[in-house]
């Protein structure tokens, strides 16, 4: 956090001394490699009870009553409080100003929300309950609120967890709850309860605690206030170790404002670690850190702000969508003057904001907009994407030219072609990469709202400008095949199901070394022929960043091909989900470093300190910190700073299992013989295997005998002499993910088409499942082979009559049941 932005934040802050803390602000080629197995028997019969004569009713996507069921869209001040360098920027006058600009320009587009952030409040009631600025309101606030909802919007306000000193210290009644003051509901020893250490940590376990929250919540009922923001929340916040933890506030809270039917929104750069606890008491949640760049009178963000959240976008679309939505902040785009951003920057904000299904709120002058900024805010055809709340995803976040999609409802994808590069450069979507087969699809620009005709393979744009997107709606043709991932918003489920959890197979290459010895040479000790280590870089596209992280290239110091990325701000954090046995962080060490707090699969594991006594020389690429020994699958490593001058990150190497024994061979350069290779998976598994460029012959240059791999002598003897390297591609999971379940479970498609297909893995634990179209059961899959075997065509239907229909995949027995998607045609 910057010193500017601390200040103002605690000078915002102060203004709840009096009260309850309302602060302010890889795989390879597939030539000559047979197409996935069908389990060992497609049968009537199973082990488990009979089917049941008709599937599961539908489960619906949101709760009756659950306010979440579309981003919300509207305007918050401290954008401009920011700007202005005034918290007493939100007056009467202006929120007024505002909520009129709104109800003229921005209304009739669906933006219906004045939510006002920090420093409203400046004491509390005879129950410890804040009360309003009476210098902003002077005619008080409920005036501004009276007048916001006679223009039929809704009104929001600010608070943080905990209590201030001063109530504390008071011991005042709690309203409505006989026995209990705020001197009781306190935790002891005294605890800070947000990132600025305002106000004190509440006692939950007293009963008064809650009711004291619930009487907040009755009286913002009274005034009428439809929408709390509520910052400072840990797990999050730029505090991950649990020091602070502010869930059983966000429960208290929740309850409270829900059971009123008030939004619940949460902020800031919330843990993702617990995003299922969060959409649990939430309508929304902040992703990352402010989007204002606090250059008062000068800009409200700038590019880097807005191009930091694509990764965050990336790794939270899963959680987000109807029930709870992800935030991106203040959506700065309507005034060119002020918004620190180009024309093309600003189309390209209003476009993640749109395609994350982000709550699309602006921080703007609503008085000031431009005619460029208020043509991005009131795109209607922009807005029903963000309104559809289907988050999209990108095809691979690697480089600079990214494709993000989603499958809607209707069957049309909604694509954005982003350059996020310095110079122009045109930007692909093959069609097979959204899970679409080939066809005439039918292109749309969504911002220049014309049709761009049919294309066969995919769609380029091209001379796309630096920072700048194309954002298209693509119509599949008649009779196209989509493929649907267990992931996505479309795909149903019912009973208890967990995705992945290490039950997934990914889809991964490994590379055989090859020593070719010439005749007469020595040949070379045997190679490490258990390890499986790979090397990522700082700027691998799967490490993920959140705060405020530099790059540095060209260093000379040793680094890991030259470059880390670096942080000075305690609490900022790298993460890295991976797949393997093993994990080691890289870092340099060196006087300037400090503490990291090492986080591995959301527990803290170690607090390692990277720092050496001054005078002493640098070291770089040092391992601090490493495990072994894990469970083989998913995990997730997070290392955040605690202190120091900086933290740096020069690589991570992740240890994975070894799916070819032996992984290196030695064979002469004449007279090779043919070498067996095991293989850890099914043989059914295996893609390809590759020599550099080229793909190999099956049944010339090896065969597979069982569960090995045979390299025929030929091919090993044409080798040159030399080291070289074979690569065996495997195939895994769909997307290397899957959904599992056990017992009573299922899973369910609704489609418009003319057939179905259900993708699932078989494997040695699983059993019957009963799959049922359109509420009639059409035939019991015995899902249980051998062998786990990944992406297999377990229920085919073809010939329906063209319309809506619905699949449904019920487990037949207790044993475990995988999905990992549908495929369907129109």
């Amino acid at each position: 956090m910057t010193r500017s932005r601390r200040l103002l934040r605690q000078a915002l802050c102060g203004l709840a001394a009096l009260g309850l803390a309302t602060t302010g602000s890889a795989a390879v080629a597939t030539a000559g490699v047979a197409a996935p197995q069908a389990p060992t028997a497609l049968t009537t019969a199973g082990t488990g009870p009979a089917a049941p004569p008709t599937p599961p009713p539908a489960v619906p996507r949101v709760e009756p009553g659950d306010l979440a069921t579309a981003p919300y869209l509207g305007w918050s001040s401290f954008s401009m409080q920011v700007y202005s360098g005034d918290g007493r920027w939100i007056t009467a006058d202006q929120l007024v100003a505002q909520s009129d600009a709104m109800h003229e320009k921005l209304q009739p587009f669906g933006y219906d929300h004045i939510n006002v952030d920090a420093g409203w409040n400046d004491g509390v009631d005879e129950y410890g309950r804040p009360t309003p600025s009476t210098s902003l309101y002077p005619d008080g606030l409920q005036a501004v609120i009276d007048h916001v909802h006679d223009n039929g919007q809704k009104f929001g306000l600010y608070f943080i967890p905990g209590i201030g000193p001063e109530v504390y210290e008071a011991d005042l009644p709690v309203w409505n709850a006989p026995g209990c003051s705020t001197g009781d509901i306190v935790k002891q020893p005294l605890t800070k309860a947000d990132y600025w250490g305002i106000g004190w940590a509440l006692d939950f376990d007293d009963p008064c605690t809650t009711k004291y929250i619930d009487s907040v919540g009755a009286l913002l009922d009274e005034w009428g206030v439809d929408f709390v923001k509520f910052d400072s929340v840990t797990p999050g916040s730029g505090i991950g170790d649990l020091s602070l933890d502010a869930r059983r506030d966000v429960a208290a809270w929740s309850d409270a404002l829900h059971s009123r039917g008030i939004w619940f929104e949460l902020s800031w750069a919330l843990d993702p670690r617990y995003a299922d606890y969060w959409k649990e008491k939430a309508d929304g949640w902040r992703l990352d850190w402010d989007v204002e760049c606090y250059c008062e009178n000068e800009a409200l963000t700038t590019w880097p702000n807005i191009a930091r959240l694509f990764p965050q976008a990336e790794q939270w679309w899963r959680s987000t969508g109807p029930g709870g939505f992800g935030d991106l902040d203040s959506l700065n785009v309507g005034n060119g003057r002020m918004d620190g951003l180009t024309q093309d920057e600003r189309r390209t904000a209003t476009t993640l904001w749109a395609i994350s299904a982000a709550p699309m709120y602006t921080g703007n002058d609503l008085t000031r907009l431009d005619a460029f900024g208020l043509g991005l805010l009131t795109n209607k055809e922009v807005i029903a994407v963000n309104q559809a709340a289907i988050p999209a995803h990108p095809v691979s976040t690697a480089g600079k030219r990214q494709v993000w999609y989603s499958l809607q409802d209707d069957g049309s994808y909604v694509v954005g072609l982003f350059n996020l590069g310095s110079t122009d450069a045109d930007v692909t979507a093959d069609w097979t990469d959204l899970g679409l087969t080939d066809g005439r699809h039918q292109v749309r620009d969504l911002w220049a709202r014309k049709n761009l005709g049919r294309f066969t393979d995919g769609f380029t744009a091209t001379d796309v400008p630096p920072h700048g997107v194309r954002l298209l709606r693509v119509t599949p043709a008649g009779a196209a095949t989509s493929a649907v991932n267990d992931d996505v918003l479309q795909v149903g489920y019912g009973g208890d199901w967990q995705r992945n959890g290490n039950q997934e197979v990914a889809a991964t290459s490994q590379d055989l070394a090859v020593t070719v010895v010439a005749d007469g040479d020595e040949p070379p000790a045997p190679g490490d022929t258990d390890a499986r280590v790979t090397r990522l870089n700082d700027d691998a596209a799967e490490i993920s960043y959140s705060g405020s992280w530099s790059h540095s290239t060209g260093r000379g110091l040793g680094d890991h091909e030259d470059d880390v990325h670096w942080t000075e701000k305690d609490g900022d954090a790298f993460e890295l989900t991976f797949r393997g046995t093993g994990v080691t962080y890289v870092t340099e060490r060196d006087e300037s470093q400090g503490e990291v707090a090492v986080f591995l699969d959301g527990e803290p594991v170690a607090t390692v300190d990277a720092s050496l006594p001054a005078g002493t020389p640098r070291e770089s690429q040092q391992a601090v910190w490493s495990a072994s020994d894990l469970a083989d699958g998913e995990h997730t490593l997070r290392v955040e700073k605690k202190s120091g001058r900086f933290m740096l990150l020069d690589r991570i190497d992740v240890e994975q299992e070894n799916l070819v024994t032996p992984n290196a061979i030695v064979v002469p350069d004449d007279g090779a013989e043919a070498t067996r290779v095991e293989l850890a998976r099914d043989p059914g598994e295996l893609t390809g295997i590759r020599y550099g460029d080229t793909v190999l012959e099956r049944g010339a240059d090896y065969t597979v005998d069982g569960s090995a791999v045979v390299l025929s002598a030929g091919f090993l003897t044409a080798l040159p002499a030399g080291d070289t390297a074979l690569t065996f591609g495997f195939r895994g999971d769909a997307a290397d993910d899957v959904h599992t379940a056990q017992g009573a479970a299922w899973t369910d498609l609704t489609f418009t088409g003319t057939g179905v297909t259900w993708v699932a893995p078989t494997a040695p634990d699983q059993g019957p499942v009963h799959v049922y179209v359109d509420g009639v059961l059409a035939e019991t899959v015995d899902t249980r082979t051998a062998t786990r075997r990944t992406q297999q065509e377990l229920y085919s239907v073809a010939g329906l009559r063209r319309g809506e229909h619905r699949v449904v995949v019920l487990n037949g027995s207790d044993a475990p049941m995988r999905t990992d998607g549908f495929r369907y045609t129109r």
